[in-house]
């Protein structure tokens, strides 16, 4: 297909996310923007926050790892299906009884505002990261098969595409993207399982067929059993656990948007039905990773990690799979900055300016002020994206896994040093604590040949991470006089 077709295509699809973002957001104000005025539905949050999790990321790097690792990505989501679960029978009902608009207020209630101003700031930094790899993954894939073609450069393609997120999250926040994740994950599961139906069709395989033959070619292994590996199953799977603590109970941008449902019992609801869905697309992923490396070698297709998917689609599969693919990439694309952009918009309004805290400012100003944060933020991610592109690693996930190891490993600690203990802290020290464990982490990283032996540090460098933190707070904090905030309200 021509690049002028298939960029005709990208315009019409952020035509219709236009207008249900206009249809949505008419009314709409800071609450909207913030929680979506605590009326979303949870059917619709649930399966909206299917594309937010799975990302570009999943969409192309899952796939493209099956030739490296295997299945061995199961390993981290049997971790995450027992993280889902905490976070819905612990962080939840925390979050409810407070009544936040914030999650990070939480931390101000129990431990202080620098603890509340360090946990927020390390939201901003590993959304701003991660949201921008995995923005950055997708637009590479559309550069390389649609705008190279039409001699549009990479700023500029980025540039538009962050242009278009602007403009139909600018009015209405949380209240539109509530609608237009949903259409988003839509067209992204149908592209999945599209894919899946024709690559088998191709082959020739029944599901059975296949996975026997990937099983024979090494593709469908899952554990892997040396404790010094980075990918040793235990390791993985409770990596897995704290992943989605982290990156999911204690994220704003996934937090905002299950808090907006009104009641704690449907917000529960919302997320053990995201965690089923998530289990079935998840090995739908590797399966098609499995299907791509099967079908490869007889298409003579050299491609390995992120470029094999649409090395294979563009290159060697008729057009209309190749529109259903595009559809589901820019799809997989939109969900991982526009709720990103929005929640960080929030955290940074609320958490750092404390724009609702201020009697100074009336509403009018108040929506000034969350505009030009949210356009601050659309040109941070446009350099962000641009220097992911000079660094061009060729498989992102990991990237991205890595630096949550950093950035999370901080909020891991502040939230169980509030949740665990009864002490209060000496408030001042807590950024000195907070950037100072990932920083002993990198040390420990770089030397770990020399002090860890065979040893390889993987995923749980997050829990190490949070560890350090956790001591260090311990080490600054002192017994408090009474109880405090910290006992969740499960009724």
């Amino acid at each position: 297909m021509s690049p002028a077709l298939l960029f005709c295509i990208v315009i019409a699809y952020f035509a219709l996310l236009l207008g249900v973002a206009w249809a949505t957001s008419r009314g709409a104000n800071n609450d909207s923007f913030f929680i979506g005025n605590k009326s979303s539905n949870w059917m619709l949050v649930a399966f909206g926050m299917v594309g937010t999790t799975l990302s570009g990321a999943t969409f192309i790097s899952v796939p493209g790892a099956v030739g490296a690792d295997g299945f061995g990505y199961a390993q981290i989501l049997i971790g995450y299906v027992i993280g889902y679960i905490a976070v819905v029978y612990l962080l939840l009902p925390l979050y409810y009884r407070l009544r936040l608009t914030s999650i990070y207020h939480y931390l101000d209630v129990r431990l202080g505002r620098r603890a509340y101003q360090s946990g927020a700031g390390f939201f901003i930094l590993s959304r701003l990261f991660g949201a921008t790899a995995r923005l950055y993954l997708v637009v590479a894939v559309l550069q390389d098969i649609i705008l190279d073609g039409l001699g549009i450069p990479f700023w500029l393609t980025t540039f538009i595409i962050l242009g278009m997120i602007l403009l139909y999250t600018y009015q209405g926040g949380v209240k539109t993207i509530v609608w237009t994740d949903t259409l988003q994950t839509t067209c992204m599961l149908a592209g999945l399982f599209a894919c899946v139906a024709f690559l088998l069709g191709q082959l020739d395989l029944t599901i059975p067929q296949a996975l026997q033959q990937m099983q024979q070619q090494g593709l469908a292994r899952v554990f892997t059993h040396d404790p010094d590996s980075p990918g040793f199953w235990l390791k993985q799977v409770v990596a897995g656990i704290f992943i989605v603590l982290t990156m999911t109970g204690m994220d704003q941008e996934m937090m905002q948007k299950t808090i907006s449902v009104k009641t704690l019992a449907d917000s529960q609801k919302n997320l053990l039905s995201l965690t089923a869905v998530l289990v079935v697309v998840l090995c739908a992923f590797l399966f098609l990773g499995g299907l791509l490396y099967l079908y490869a070698p007889a298409a003579g297709v050299t491609a390995t990690g992120d470029k094999i998917f649409p090395a294979v689609v563009m290159g060697h599969l008729p057009a209309f799979v190749q529109i259903v693919f595009l559809i589901a990439l820019i799809s997989a694309l939109f969900p991982s900055a526009d709720g990103a952009i929005t929640a960080l918009t929030s955290t940074f309004c609320i958490d750092i300016l404390g724009i609702k805290r201020r009697d100074d400012l009336t509403e009018g100003q108040r929506v000034r002020v969350r505009r030009h944060v949210h356009m601050a933020f659309a040109l941070l991610f446009l350099a962000m994206v641009l220097v992911f592109k000079w660094v061009d690693n060729p498989s992102m996930i990991v990237v991205i896994l890595k630096l949550a190891s950093y950035t999370y490993g901080p909020l891991l600690g502040l939230f169980a040093f509030g949740m665990m203990t009864t002490r209060t802290l000496n408030d001042r020290l807590v950024p000195w604590v907070t950037v100072g464990a990932p920083l002993l982490c990198a040390l420990l990283e770089y030397h770990q040949h020399a002090l860890l032996g065979s040893y390889r540090l993987g995923l749980e460098l997050l829990i190490v991470n949070g560890a350090l933190v956790f001591a260090g707070l311990f080490a600054i904090s002192r017994r408090a006089d009474s109880m405090p905030l910290t006992e969740p309200n499960f009724n």
